[in-house]
């Protein structure tokens, strides 16, 4: 289930030009479903309705013909039968049959089924009368005629040239068979009138899928440049907000854009010159503060020589020399925690080399496992002394360092193991609280761990620490590739 979180989380849109895109989208396919499917239903509807007054129209020129040959005497029925095959004159191919002719009737559809009724509620209106009358949509190539139900294609083209010219849109035939007579059967044969083709529920045409297709990636371009133009302001202050250049020879960020950029724009340039004058502030605290303790310190250290009780001189210079050190700590700690570079792409092998020259002299004692895949944006002397004060500390209580590189689009990942005893769990956190030692014995001040982690986080990213699996301890240097 976590799994199935991750994968959807990686796969959420994240930048404002994706979400308004999907937005756009959406609304589109939405706002064309419903527009079509209106469109749709008045389409069907119309064509419906021409399909079928088409079909009336054709009926009733099938009752009249029906009528013309009823009126005319038998002997007179044939000649009249060559002479419309021979010139034309009717828009059916007529014949006179002794039966009805057996045909292979297209498939049931709701289209067909109410064209057939429309045709025969026609016929028995003009016709009168309780006569059989048979009427069926045919394919053209199962289309049969006369008393040998020969198939229409094999026929002579003259016969079928004014009646049946079928190319070359193919359309289904109306057959209709009618018994004016005993033992005679009127044979009427026309194809279904253009541009009414089809008994078949047909689908959106190809003209309207082009259109909302062209109109849909026409919104999508126009909108992916209006977010652009309006985010570019956004991306500015973004990249700003990242870097915080505390330089006072950089000007402000421009106030550009829509007034709620601007306003944010504005907030910003006020907030980095309070911070530009706090850090400046605290700056001159520390330094007279420095100034202002060294002189009692030194003045104190001084009179203690003049104490003529040696037990109580050598407790007052190891007091003084601890009242010395955690002023110094105290002013190294604000010191490291300070970081005024400007950020720069820097190669991440190159800074390990600084580190780590000193000890890799010794064979053995530092490896170097992995590579970075590419430069790494960041403060460098702020990142080196993260980086140092990790290694350090893995070389401190490890006589071997092994550092493991894990470079990925999203993350740079430096992991630095050592062979010292571990830690237990309840310290893996303690570790980097200021003044916390693990092993009391052991030189040091306990800040390096605790300034470490404050560049990682200024970086956007952290420090953790771990026990090993098979010994010792294992801190990671985490930092993202695109911090926000």
């Amino acid at each position: 289930m976590s799994k199935l979180r991750t994968m959807f989380g990686r796969l959420r849109p994240r930048s404002l030009l994706t979400r308004m895109l999907l937005l756009t989208l959406l609304a589109v396919v939405i706002a064309q479903g419903i527009s079509t499917a209106f469109w749709y239903t008045t389409f069907r509807a119309q064509e419906n309705e021409g399909l079928l007054n088409s079909s009336r129209n054709l009926a009733y020129s099938a009752a009249a013909t029906v009528r013309f040959f009823k009126s005319l005497p038998l002997e007179y029925r044939h000649i009249v039968l060559d002479q419309l095959r021979n010139m034309g004159g009717t828009r059916f191919f007529v014949s006179l049959n002794q039966q009805e002719i057996s045909l292979k009737a297209l498939p049931d559809t709701d289209r067909k089924m109410r064209v057939v009724d429309a045709v025969q509620g026609v016929l028995r209106e003009r016709l009168g009368g309780s006569f059989p009358i048979r009427v069926e949509f045919v394919a053209p190539e199962n289309v049969r005629i006369l008393n040998s139900q020969m198939k229409l294609s094999d026929l002579p083209p003259s016969w079928a040239n004014y009646a049946l010219n079928l190319d070359p849109i193919n359309p289904p035939v109306l057959v209709t068979q009618i018994e004016i007579a005993p033992d005679e059967w009127l044979y009427l044969a026309a194809p279904l009138p253009a541009p009414y083709v089809s008994l078949e529920d047909t689908g959106l045409p190809k003209q309207q899928i082009l259109s909302t297709v062209l109109l849909t990636i026409f919104l999508l371009n126009f909108i992916a440049l209006l977010v652009r133009w309006q985010t570019r302001p956004l991306r500015r202050l973004a990249s700003a907000a990242r870097e915080m250049p505390f330089d006072d020879e950089r000007p402000p960020l421009a106030e550009q854009g829509s007034s709620e950029v601007v306003d944010v724009t504005r907030a910003f340039n006020t907030l980095r010159e309070r911070i530009q004058r706090y850090l400046k502030d605290r700056e001159q605290l520390f330094t007279s503060v420095s100034h202002d303790l060294k002189t009692p310190i030194t003045r104190l250290r001084l009179r203690s020589e003049l104490l003529d009780d040696e037990l109580l001189r050598t407790k007052f210079e190891k007091d003084l020399q601890e009242l010395d050190l955690l002023v110094k700590s105290a002013l190294q700690s604000v010191k490291d925690n300070d970081i005024y570079e400007n950020m720069e792409s820097v190669d991440v092998h190159a800074l390990i080399d600084q580190v780590t020259e000193p000890a890799a002299k010794t064979p053995g004692k530092v490896t170097l496992v992995g590579k970075a895949l590419r430069p790494y944006r960041c403060k460098p002397l702020a990142l080196r002394r993260c980086i140092g004060n990790l290694f350090d500390n893995a070389l401190k209580y490890g006589e071997r360092v092994t550092i493991r590189i894990e470079d990925s689009p999203e993350t740079l990942a430096l992991h630095f193991e050592d062979e010292g005893p571990g830690l237990a769990p309840r310290e893996l956190t303690r570790i980097f609280e200021p003044y916390y030692r693990a092993s009391p014995s052991t030189p040091g001040d306990g800040l390096g761990l605790g300034i470490a982690r404050t560049i990682a986080h200024a970086h956007g990213g952290d420090v953790e620490a771990s026990n090993r699996a098979e010994r010792g301890l294992r801190l990671s240097l985490i930092l993202p590739r695109n911090p926000r």
